[in-house]
């Protein structure tokens, strides 16, 4: 089946099949075959347009994705070895296979230099395919200002982006990682952006929250935290009000609080626990704090310490300043607003190996949105929690106390 261009004495194709179940073959075989009868090929191949259409992607970067799975042949022919070598490497292959690939992939001149133009290139195929089918009315140009916040985060050079750097890239910015690590994957995965809920008196403009952030920081976070994300404050609606930020928590989840200085810069943090009164730092590893503009990064916890969420109210003594932050340490916080909610501060931290998110360390900020991540396992955790009896109840309160406790602990 499709040898044309291949030889089934191609070591590659015998360490590919090697990683396959017979069931995992089979269902390969029956993938080919409905992508080669599409292409009108008589069985024998995959045609560039037909294949493009099943990852999703036209354009340069369609292009250079059938050229790489392709093994670079130009004969505009994609037979069944090249399928099984390509689909082991995104499914089976090591996390340094597949960014080796991805890197490759990110070439899309095929100069053998990763350059800005190849980043605007992808990331600009990413965009249109993650968002066209929510706008209306697509304008060519449309993602230059968020394609150039993406890039900022790179550290790329006249002589292009290496792979060290690249590897860092990724690192910042884990949501392009998990994109481009997905093409080949099965496509009922879940979606990689969360959806956005408002109220409809709040005007489109006022939202800090975009929704190519709103993918960004998704990309740090587990399918089920990418469902549905609601607006729980914002300053310009509710005021620069502490009580009534911490009052329109209702939630008892995650939350993804967001905050623009009188510079323009755009960073935040994600809060893994609720916004409760603790004397103390508290929270999990899963926290992190990140920047959406001018550049966009996420800088997740390094295990240096466990300083990871604070939120104190009414304190009178000096050692604890009300407020709520992330990281760092009392009062040398990696972000951290005051309860008057009217300035705040960001140093380097160890906690998240995160830079001063803003322009200068002091911060005075101008919009404050937070909102509440509802998680589809959380969901249903709390629809079957209710089915139970009032000891049933309790005792899995009781353990998620003990989780809570065993991930507080340092």
């Amino acid at each position: 089946m499709g040898n044309s261009g291949s030889s089934s004495s191609d070591p590659r194709l015998a360490s590919a099949t090697r990683a396959f179940t017979q069931t995992e073959l089979d269902d390969l075989r029956t993938l080919y075959a409905s992508l080669a009868a599409k292409s009108q090929s008589n069985g024998n191949h995959i045609s560039p347009d037909v294949f493009k259409g099943y990852i999703g992607i036209d354009g340069p970067l369609g292009d250079r994705v059938f050229d790489l799975v392709s093994q670079k042949r130009r004969d505009q022919r994609l037979t069944f070895e090249d399928l099984v070598i390509a689909k082991a490497t995104y499914e089976k292959g090591t996390n340094e296979d597949m960014e080796e690939f991805i890197y490759k992939l990110l070439n899309v001149s095929g100069d053998g230099t990763v350059g800005r133009s190849d980043l605007e290139v992808v990331l600009t195929s990413m965009f249109d395919n993650l968002f066209r089918s929510q706008s209306s009315e697509p304008k060519a140009g449309s993602y230059k200002e968020i394609v150039e916040v993406f890039i900022n985060a790179a550290n790329s050079t006249s002589d292009g982006m290496s792979f060290q750097d690249f590897q860092k890239w990724c690192s910042l910015l884990p949501a392009v990682r998990k994109y481009l690590g997905s093409l080949l994957m099965p496509s009922d995965s879940g979606s990689q952006v969360p959806k956005l809920v408002y109220p409809d008196n709040i005007d489109d403009s006022q939202i800090l929250l975009r929704k190519e952030y709103a993918w960004h920081i998704g990309g740090a976070l587990s399918p089920t935290e990418l469902d549905e994300w609601k607006l729980l404050y914002h300053s310009s609606i509710h005021g620069l009000s502490f009580n009534t930020f911490l009052g329109n928590m209702l939630n008892d989840g995650p939350t993804v609080l967001i905050i623009k200085d009188r510079e323009g810069d755009i960073y935040g943090g994600y809060a893994s626990q609720p916004w409760e009164k603790h004397p103390d730092y508290y929270g999990d590893m899963r926290s992190f704090l990140f920047q959406l503009y001018p550049e966009a990064s996420i800088f997740r916890p390094t295990g240096a310490n466990h300083n990871l969420q604070w939120c104190a109210v009414n304190f009178t003594s000096e050692s604890i300043p009300n407020g709520i932050g992330f990281g760092g340490r009392v009062s040398h916080f990696g972000l951290f607003v005051s309860a008057n909610f009217d300035q705040g501060h960001s140093f380097t931290c160890t906690t998240f190996a995160s830079p001063c998110l803003s322009k200068s360390s002091q911060i005075y900020p101008e919009v404050i949105e937070c909102w509440g991540v509802a998680s589809a396992r959380a969901d249903q955790d709390r629809t079957h929690a209710n089915k139970g009896t009032v000891l049933d109840r309790f005792k899995e309160d009781r353990n998620m106390l003990n989780l809570v406790g065993l991930a507080n602990s340092s």
